[in-house]
């Protein structure tokens, strides 16, 4: 008996999703320095798609006919002024059009459109870093097509648009599974039709690509087809036969990016475990880069048969900045994502790749300074999420790992700090913060300074818990400047600090003592202690961790990220005996009639130090009286 024909969807018009429109106004007004690329983009696609149903087809029989040959084909509409690239892959249904055509799905949208800035040509450059991919079509059609039908599915899918801010979907027919996607050349655009300009831009951006990429050319009502690619894989050719600028478009192929690659590393390994791999480090850091999700971008092929994008132990989280293939002789060609997990051989490659992918960072770290600086201010807050996950490579990473200091404006590694340390000094010195500049001038590191002591500065949310997990660095253990327990005078002063500046002379002992205890008592419970500071040079006050608390910045941290859990801790309150202020109010002790405005000042001293610490005042109202009493009062 026939079935009946059910009812056709009506054709749906949808918006774009917001960012999605603000990005092809960008490209429609040609922000894309070099048009042609768009041609590359549908090809990559095409090549994706395929690869993707290639891989389906190993465990699921019926969702191709067998026999099938990938393959993509282009093909030219003179009277309709079109181009048209056709492939048999895995296809879209109206669902997965509006997901993959409606929005960018991919994480960051919203800091790339933050970080415009309304100048065309830096625009562009960061167009290209954040890979917009199929809107580029946009940068040269005046409307454009994709008829889609997912393998395994009956019904076709025909989405439309003419890049205005909104496209539409309608059920559309199609004799087999894959997409054809026509874009419609606008008047600026005619020489894409040309037989010789196609095969020069497939020739220069798609070479690489295995499938054959046929370009069809009717002449007399005749139709020809040919194959204007190579259609070997890239990676099983031999190095000295790929040009740099082959090796450049395959990363901008299996990246989905438009930098250049900042690193190649292409290898093939021999021996009980087979395997080749093409991998790059960008030269410049993608806008998904901090996606919480943390996933890689390498692609695991077995036999030069693509199998997933998603092997989680191939690469770990902390490179996922990699782009690449790896390509697998032993692996079977119907290994299941599931196999793949905790798979031994997986295992095997991911130790090789770390460590190959390391040694190439420590050459770089070794010949180029400069350009490994750049890397690493691209790519390092990553990299040290290994310091807290990875135990096993985490001697390399500390190797490997850079940073900013009191000593340079530029970056230090551990072991040039180490091979600086001053007579006398046991710990490594840090201070973490939101940003250096500020850092530099914080009160905490002014004893430091003074005797020419280097302070780590510490700018990654990353940096507060990897360094409970490591502890020491060749034995010398980190140490963090708002600790409590650190004796400055232990520790030498460097030839580069000279002679000790003439320091204003300290107040009397005994006043001090005075005001500590005033102090103390009068704070009570908002500080654990008050004392005397060795630490401060040109500051009145400072806060510090007493011992066994949390660093200032970590608690600021986690408080600010939602961990009201984590309970507040009372700072010590220290101060400057040598400080003109300290010495005036350590004269008022003992006169009584001074006792509420030393009073006051101890809470506007507090409140000060909270200030410098980034963090808000107990009581806002308090601290403004006190404050225009004492300026009253002219005591400050």
């Amino acid at each position: 008996m026939a079935k009946a024909k059910t009812e056709s969807k009506p054709e749906e018009k949808l918006e774009f999703q917001a960012e999605v429109a603000k990005v092809l106004d960008l490209v429609i007004h040609s922000l894309y320095s070099n048009k042609e690329i768009f041609l590359r983009e549908v090809i990559s696609n095409a090549s994706d798609a395929c690869d993707k149903l290639r891989y389906l087809s190993l465990t699921e029989n019926n969702l191709i006919d067998p026999g099938t040959e990938f393959g993509i084909t282009l093909s030219v509409n003179e009277k309709a002024k079109s181009i048209t690239i056709a492939d048999n892959g895995i296809g879209m249904n109206h669902d997965e059009l509006i997901e993959n055509l409606g929005t960018i799905a991919r994480s960051g949208t919203t800091a790339f459109l933050e970080s415009l800035s309304g100048d065309e040509k830096k625009d562009a450059d960061l167009i290209g870093q954040f890979g917009v991919g199929f809107y580029s079509c946009f940068s040269v059609a005046k409307k454009v097509e994709v008829v889609s039908k997912r393998a395994g599915e009956e019904q076709a899918w025909l989405w439309s648009s003419e890049g205005a801010g909104s496209f539409t979907v309608t059920e559309a027919e199609r004799d087999s599974q894959g997409s054809t996607v026509t874009v419609y050349l606008d008047k600026d655009s005619k020489e894409y039709l040309e037989d010789a300009r196609i095969r020069n831009i497939v020739k220069t951006y798609s070479d690489h690509i295995s499938l054959p990429i046929n370009l069809e050319t009717t002449k007399d009502k005749e139709t020809t087809s040919d194959q204007i690619n190579s259609g070997s894989a890239i990676w099983t050719r031999s190095k000295s036969d790929i040009t740099t600028e082959q090796y450049k478009e395959f990363y901008h192929h299996v990246g989905h990016v438009f930098d250049d690659p900042w690193l190649t590393l292409h290898n093939r390994v021999e021996g009980k475990i087979e395997y080749t791999n093409l991998l790059y480090v960008p030269s410049s850091p993608p806008f998904d880069l901090m996606n919480p999700e943390r996933k890689h971008k390498v692609k695991l092929y077995v036999k030069r048969v693509f199998i997933t994008d998603d092997c989680e132990d191939l690469m770990p989280g902390y490179l996922r900045f990699v782009r690449g293939i790896v390509d697998s002789e032993d692996l079977p060609l119907n290994v299941s994502r599931e196999m793949l997990q905790r798979n031994v051989l997986v295992s095997h490659i991911r130790k090789a790749l770390v460590k190959r992918i390391f040694s190439e960072l420590k050459k770089k770290a070794a010949k180029k300074a400069d350009e490994y600086a750049i890397f690493w201010d691209n790519f390092g807050a990553v990299l040290k999420e290994g310091l807290y996950e990875d135990h096993e490579n985490r001697d390399t990473l500390l190797e490997l790992a850079r940073f900013k200091s009191t000593h340079s404006d530029g970056v230090v590694s551990l072991e040039d700090y180490a091979g600086r340390m001053n007579d006398g000094q046991e710990e490594i010195f840090y201070i973490s913060g939101d940003d250096a500049e500020t850092l530099k001038s914080s009160p905490q590191i002014e004893g430091f300074k003074s005797r020419g002591v280097e302070v780590l500065l510490l700018t990654d949310p990353i940096d507060e818990f990897w360094l409970p997990m490591v502890h020491v660095y060749n034995e010398k253990p980190f140490k963090s400047v708002t600790s409590g327990d650190i004796d400055l005078t232990k520790i030498k002063r460097s030839d580069e600090a000279g002679e000790e500046k003439d320091k204003p002379e300290a107040a009397d002992e005994a006043a001090i003592a005075k005001l500590l205890i005033a102090f103390k008592e009068e704070l009570g419970d908002a500080v654990k202690d008050v004392r005397a500071s060795d630490r401060l040079t040109d500051s009145a006050v400072c806060l510090v961790a007493g011992e066994g608390d949390m660093d200032l910045h970590l608690e600021r941290m986690l408080k600010s990220q939602g961990h009201m859990d984590v309970p507040t801790s009372t700072r010590v309150l220290e101060i400057n005996s040598s400080h003109d202020l300290i010495k005036q109010l350590s004269g008022l002790t003992d006169d009584l009639a001074k006792k509420e405005d030393l009073q006051n000042m101890a809470h506007l001293l507090l409140d000060q130090a909270r200030i410098i610490e980034g963090e808000a005042v107990s009581d806002p109202v308090a601290f403004s009286k006190r404050l225009n009493n004492a300026l009253a009062k002219g005591l400050v």
